[in-house]
Parts: structure tokens; sequence; C-alpha cells
């Protein structure tokens, strides 16, 4: 059984503005205590899965106390890094996290990227892309960075076309050429593994496709390149924190071969390690 503390939009939500609170108050908080163990947040699948293997597994031979926290949005792992209720989080990408910082006044830096999770859009109804129906509706995630990742990800497909310059907040209004007349419906990026039954196809982060039970690299209509790709996942703390001991020893371990192994075992191109 895993030593892993579970945490629950549905509980953290009523705290989640005492957190943002603690957070606008937490900048001149100094460095964090060192001395205790790494509680570190992450998304369920696949983050707090490698986090556990490297816990059960590397952990202690590196001298490192480690504890893991899930987390079931993108919002609460960032506050709780902000305000020091953990020391650290993996769940993340850049475009994602530059985002996040800019709108809600944090400091959060990026320490190690461990691994990317290829976004796809998945469907109940068609077994390929150029299935769709001319008025079919489709879901995508409706957080500024994800939505835009996902508008890529069909343009890069021939199923849209963008305006030429559209970036990593493009929405789609953005949409120079839409040939099947595409509806999209806009759901937080957790709901839309459920929404499958309701739309035509979803485009859903692969996180959330796994813990849905979707094989990414089999089950999708159109995946994500791995080649170049700016959206990898990594290992981040609150500025300052950089040259925390236990961090580095974290990142050190997970970007050790036998995490990597981990990953290519359990995920089977579904993840991939990015390092």
């Amino acid at each position: 059984m895993r030593n892993t503390a579970k945490i629950t939009t549905a509980v953290l939500a009523a705290g989640a503005l005492t957190l943002g609170l603690t957070a606008c108050g937490s900048e001149e908080s100094g460095a964090a205590d060192t001395s205790g163990p790494l509680i570190v947040a992450a998304s369920p699948v696949p983050h707090a899965e490698i986090l556990t293997y490297v816990k059960d597994n590397l952990a202690k031979d590196a001298g490192l106390d480690l504890q893991v926290k899930e987390f079931t949005d993108y919002v609460l792992p960032n506050t709780a890094t902000q305000d020091g209720s953990v020391g650290a989080n993996y769940f993340q990408n850049q475009p994602y996290l530059d985002d996040f910082n800019k709108k809600n006044g944090t400091d959060i830096v990026p320490v190690v990227t461990v691994h990317l999770e290829p976004l796809g859009l998945y469907s109940s109804k068609f077994k390929k892309a150029d299935e769709l129906k001319s008025g079919a509706t489709v879901a995508v995630p409706n957080d500024t960075v994800n939505e835009a990742r996902a508008l890529k990800l069909l343009d890069a497909n021939g199923i849209i076309t963008l305006k030429d310059g559209a970036g990593n907040d493009a929405t789609p209004k953005d949409i120079a050429k839409n040939p099947k007349n595409l509806k999209f419906k806009e759901l937080e990026a957790a709901q839309t593994p459920r929404s499958l039954d309701d739309v035509d196809a979803a485009v859903i982060n692969g996180n959330y496709a796994i813990e849905s039970d979707l094989k990414p690299s089999e089950d999708a209509l159109v995946l994500e390149s791995a080649t170049d790709n700016p959206y990898g996942n990594f290992l981040a703390v609150k500025k300052g924190n950089e040259d925390d001991p236990r961090v580095k020893k974290l990142a050190k371990l997970l970007t050790s071969p036998e995490v990597k192994k981990f990953i290519e075992d359990k995920y089977a191109g579904s993840v991939v390690a990015s390092f």
C-alpha cells in the first residue's frame, strides 16, 4: 500500500482562498526549513506514481525523507508550494507555470524536467480523426495554456488552421480555417475524459487519459510529437528553494537511469522520459 496522502479538490476547495491569501503574505518568509521531510505535491498519475517509486526504491539510500501529497487539480499544487504547505510540486509544464505565475503573482520556478505526457484527441464514436463529421463537438481544456495546446494539436494534424502568430493563449477565436465547422466545448481539464460519451471527441491531457484507462500511444486519434516539445513536466519549487539539498537529491533521483526504466516499463510510450 502506498504511503501517499490523497488530497482531493473537493476537500481543499474550501481552503483554496486561504491558501491564496497566505501565499501573498509568504513572500518574505525566507527559505524553507530543510531539516524535515520533503513534501511534494503531485498529480496522481503519473507524477505521484513516479515519486512513489522513488520513495520506495531510491530515496532511503540517497538519505532523502520523501513524502507525496496527491492533488487532483492544476491550481492547488502551486498555491501550496507558494505558501510553504509543501516543499515542491511535480505536475506542470513551462507554459502553464508562466501563465500561472503571471496571473497569480507567484514566483515558482522549475528545477528539472522529468517527462512528457503527449496530449491526444480521443473519441468513443470514431476510430480516425478524419471520420469527424461536419458540426461535430470537440471538448477541450478550458485553462489558457492547455486550450491553446489542444488547438495547436488539431492544427498540427490538419483538422483546423490557426491564425498566424497564435500562441500559448490561443482560443477558438484564433481559428482561421475550420473546414468541418467543429464546435468546441470548454471544460476543466480533469473533466474532459468524462465528456467522451457526450461529445464527438475530446482533447485530453496525458495524465487524465491514463487515469481514465486510456492508452495514449494506442487510443489517441492524434497524439503530440515528443520531438522539441515545450510541454515537459518538471519538479518545481518556490524561488529561493532551488538549492535546498533535499530538492537537489530528488532532482537527481528523478533523472536517474532507474526512473527512466520505470517510466519506459510502466507507461509503454504513453509517458516519455525527457532526460
